[in-house]
C-alpha cells in the first residue's frame, strides 16, 4: 500500500531543520519521519504512530520511500541527537515507549495536563456543614430533576474537578448555575468564579443562558445577584499580550479565582487547555462542559472525549468519580426522530440512522439524494426563500437577527461547489432573482456575516454572526447589527468589522455551540476522511425541531461508520495504572 504524502512547506522547513542539526547523517528516512510528525500535528494530532506508517511505501513530491518495519523506525530514532526518549531530556522530538513520536511542546503539554488534571481529581474538598449541603441540593434539585444533575452539583461540591458531558438538551447550562448558587451558599459570596468558552459566540450564549435561569432558582435573591454573568473568551481569561502567544497569566502568576467554568469543553485544544489548568491557583476548583460526542477541536487533540473515556474505562482512577454525564434530554423527546438518529449516528449504526432518515413519519428528518452540481441551484431556491425569507422582511434588526436563527445551511465542507463558499454564491443568487436582496457590492442590506477573528477592540469576536441592515434612524446609512447578551442589539459602520466571511451556510465545524429551529445540511458527493459520525451528529443537533439532510446513502453510510480519530497519549496518561 502506498501512502500519498502532501508535504506542507511548514513540515519540509521542519524536517530541513532538523536534518542540519545532525548533518544529515540519518538520510531521507529520518527526514521524511520528522515531517510526517509535522504534518501530524497539522492534522490535528497530538503526535505520530510509528505503527500506522512502519513499513509503509510513502509518496512524497514525486518520491516514493519505503519505511522500515516498527523495529527499524524505533532503532533509527532512538540513536538520533534530536530525538528524547520519554522526554528525559530536552530534544525536538520526542519518542515514548508506545512508539508515539511527538514534537516536544505537544509531548509537554500533554504530560503536564494528564498531572494536573490527576492531582485535581484526586483533590477532596472539605464540607464544613453536611446537613446545610443537603438542605440546598434538595431545594435546588427538587424530586422530578434528572438525578444525574443532582449528582453532578454534588461532585463539584466535593472535588477540585468535575466533567459534565451530555448532549444539547440535557441541562448541562442549567445544571452549572445551580452549581453556582450551591456554592455561593455554601462557601460564601466571596467565592471568586469565572466562566469562560472557546468563542466570543459561546460566551455571549452561555451570559446570556445564566441570566435566564438564575432568575427562576429557589434561592435568595442576594445569592441570585451574587451569581457571575460575564463570560469571557479563554485567550481574554488567560490575558493575552498582543504580539505574543504567550499570556499573563500562568503556574508563576495564576488566575485569582476560587473557581472556574469551562464550556464548550470539547472545542478546545490540547495546548489551550494545558496552559489554563497550569493557570489555576493550586486549591482551584476546575469544572468542565461539554458533549463529549461532539466535533473535536479544529486544533490539537480531543480532550474532552480522551477525558471522557479514561474516566469510564478506569473505574478505580479518581478521574471516574469527577466524571458526570447527563442522559435525559429536555429538548427532544423520547422516541422522537432526532433523538433516535443521534443515539443510531453515535453508536455507528448506520443501517439504522438511513432506516430513521429515510422513513420517519413524525417530520423532523427529511432525506432527499444530493442533487448534481448543475441541479443544486434549482433544488435549493424553495429552502432558501422559505427559510431566509423572514429575516429579510422583518420590520427591525432585532427581529431580523432572531428570525435568521430558524434556520440554516450547514456544510461539511468549505471550499467547492458544495462548499460554503460554493453555496453562498449560490444562495445569494437566489435571493436577488426574488428580489430579496441587492448583492451588487460587498456590504449590502441583508447581507449575514460570521466574524471569523476576535477583535477585542470592537467587542467582536471569533463566530459572532450579525446582519448588514439599513440604520433604523438614518435609512440611508448600512450597520451591521449583533445581538448583545442582555438581548438586545448593537450596530457598528460596515468599514469597522474585522475579518468575515457571508453566512447564508457556514461549515458544521463553525455551527458548534449554535442552535436553530431547522437546518439544511449537505455532504458532498464523494465519501472523504473528513465525513465522520461525530460531524454528522454535530450537525444534525444543531436543529431543535427539523432536520433535511442531503445526501447520497453510501456517502452517508460511510460517514456514520467512521470516526475521528487524533493519535494522543493523553487517553493513557490518564487511566489508573
Amino acid at each position: 500500500m502506498t501512502i500519498e504524502f502532501q508535504e506542507r512547506a511548514i513540515d519540509r522547513h521542519f524536517a530541513d531543520f532538523l536534518c542540519r542539526q545532525v548533518d544529515g547523517e540519518y538520510g531521507e528516512l529520518f527526514r521524511l519521519v520528522a515531517s510526517l510528525a509535522s504534518s501530524a500535528v497539522g492534522g490535528g494530532n497530538l503526535c505520530l504512530n510509528l505503527a500506522d506508517i512502519a513499513g509503509q511505501t510513502i509518496r512524497v513530491n514525486g518520491k516514493e520511500l519505503l519505511l522500515p518495519r516498527l523495529e527499524g523506525l524505533l532503532e533509527l530514532l532512538g540513536k538520533s541527537s534530536v530525538v528524547s526518549l520519554n522526554g528525559q531530556r530536552y530534544r525536538p522530538l520526542v519518542l515514548d515507549a508506545a512508539g508515539r513520536l511527538y514534537l516536544y511542546r505537544y509531548w509537554q503539554h500533554e504530560h503536564l495536563l494528564a498531572m494536573m488534571i490527576l492531582q485535581k481529581a484526586a483533590a477532596v474538598t472539605d464540607v464544613s456543614d453536611e446537613m446545610k449541603r443537603q438542605e440546598a441540593l434538595e431545594r435546588l434539585f427538587p424530586a422530578n430533576t434528572d438525578h444525574h444533575q443532582k449528582e453532578a452539583a454534588m461532585v463539584a461540591l466535593q472535588r477540585q474537578f468535575c466533567v459534565i458531558s451530555g448532549g444539547p438538551g440535557t441541562g448541562k447550562t442549567s445544571t452549572v448555575v445551580r452549581i453556582l448558587a450551591l456554592l455561593l451558599e455554601q462557601e460564601g459570596r466571596k467565592q471568586r468564579i469565572a466562566m469562560a468558552t472557546p468563542t466570543g459566540k459561546a460566551a455571549a450564549r452561555l451570559k446570556q443562558s445564566v441570566n435566564d435561569i438564575r432568575q427562576s432558582l429557589n434561592c435568595s435573591d442576594e445569592v441570585k445577584l451574587s451569581i457571575p454573568d460575564n463570560v469571557v473568551t479563554i485567550q481574554r481569561l488567560l490575558g493575552s499580550i498582543s504580539g505574543s502567544t504567550r499570556f499573563r497569566h500562568s503556574a508563576q502568576n495564576p488566575l485569582p479565582y476560587d473557581t472556574v467554568i469551562l464550556d464548550e469543553a470539547s472545542m478546545v485544544a490540547l495546548p489551550l487547555m494545558s496552559l489554563l489548568v497550569a493557570a489555576l491557583k493550586p486549591n482551584a476548583r476546575l469544572i468542565l462542559l461539554g458533549d463529549r460526542d461532539q466535533l473535536a477541536s479544529v486544533e490539537e487533540g480531543a480532550v474532552l472525549g480522551d477525558i471522557c473515556s479514561a474516566g469510564e474505562g478506569s473505574p478505580a482512577s479518581p478521574l471516574s468519580a469527577s466524571l458526570v454525564v447527563l442522559k435525559k434530554n429536555y429538548r427532544f423527546q423520547p422516541g422522537s426522530g432526532l433523538a433516535e438518529i443521534s443515539r443510531a449516528v453515535n453508536a455507528g449504526l448506520e443501517m439504522e440512522a438511513l432506516e430513521l432518515l429515510t422513513g420517519n413519519e413524525a417530520g423532523t428528518l427529511h432525506w432527499q439524494a444530493l442533487p448534481n452540481h448543475e441541479e443544486l441551484r434549482n433544488a435549493l431556491s424553495t429552502n432558501v426563500v422559505k427559510g431566509y425569507q423572514g429575516y429579510l422582511e422583518a420590520a427591525s434588526p432585532k427581529e431580523a437577527l432572531e428570525r435568521f436563527d430558524q434556520f440554516r445551511i450547514l456544510c461539511a465542507l468549505r471550499d467547492g461547489p458544495y462548499g460554503v463558499s460554493g453555496l453562498n454564491n449560490i444562495i445569494e443568487k437566489i435571493l436577488a432573482r426574488e428580489e430579496l436582496i441587492a448583492p451588487s457590492r460587498l456590504f449590502y442590506s441583508g447581507r449575514p456575516i460570521l466574524v471569523t477573528v476576535n477583535d477585542y477592540a470592537m467587542r467582536l469576536f471569533n463566530g459572532d454572526t450579525g446582519i448588514l441592515l439599513p440604520d433604523p434612524d438614518n435609512s440611508t446609512l448600512l450597520k451591521a447589527f449583533f445581538p448583545t447578551s442582555d438581548g438586545d442589539v448593537r450596530s457598528i459602520p460596515p468599514e469597522r468589522l474585522p475579518d468575515h466571511e457571508t453566512a447564508y451556510a457556514m461549515t458544521i465545524h463553525k455551527s458548534q455551540g449554535s442552535e436553530f429551529d431547522g437546518i439544511l445540511m449537505l455532504l458532498p458527493p464523494v465519501d472523504s476522511e473528513l465525513l465522520t459520525r461525530e460531524l454528522i451528529y454535530t450537525g444534525m443537533t444543531r436543529a431543535k425541531k427539523t432536520v433535511l439532510l442531503w445526501t447520497n446513502k453510501e456517502v452517508f453510510c460511510s460517514a456514520v461508520k467512521r470516526r475521528t480519530e487524533r493519535n494522543s497519549g493523553l487517553g493513557d496518561l490518564l487511566r489508573w495504572k
